[in-house]
């Protein structure tokens, strides 16, 4: 993401409620990203936790893009 995609994204996700509830999705998701990322081992289910954890909050991304870009041209 991009200077002008992180301002877009301020100035807009307080109106927008859609990308306010993307961001905040992504930000919990990159918590628990990181969470488990942080830990030297991780079990079988953790893995797969994380793999699945990194699959959403790319798509939470995918979307919060989608929308920016879209406000992107339209300003």
């Amino acid at each position: 993401m991009d200077q002008q995609e992180k301002d877009l994204l301020e100035q807009y996700k307080e109106s927008n409620p859609e990308l306010r509830a993307l961001w905040e999705e992504h930000v919990l998701y990159s918590s628990q990203v990181d969470k488990l990322e942080a830990k030297s081992f991780r079990t079988p289910t953790e893995q797969q936790t994380l793999k699945q954890l990194k699959k959403q909050k790319l798509e939470v991304k995918t979307n919060m893009m989608s929308i920016i870009d879209t406000l992107k041209k339209s300003s």
